[in-house]
């Protein structure tokens, strides 16, 4: 029963820090984007901003 849950932990853990790396680099990427892609996406650059520097724990409205 141990083992069981150390492995289910040890997965949770992993997929969380997959999703806290994806988030830091698509916000690290509205960086990158020109103003033409950001209206594609509907965003401005002010909002890109906001964006890129929160912190990677934090979900996106």
């Amino acid at each position: 029963m141990l083992r069981l849950n150390l492995t289910q932990l040890r997965y949770q853990l992993s997929a969380t820090l997959r999703k806290y790396h994806q988030r830091r680099r698509s916000r690290r990427q509205l960086l990158t984007l020109d103003d033409r892609l950001l209206k594609d996406i509907g965003i401005s650059r002010a909002q890109a901003k906001k964006e890129s520097q929160k912190a990677f724990w934090k979900r996106s409205l």
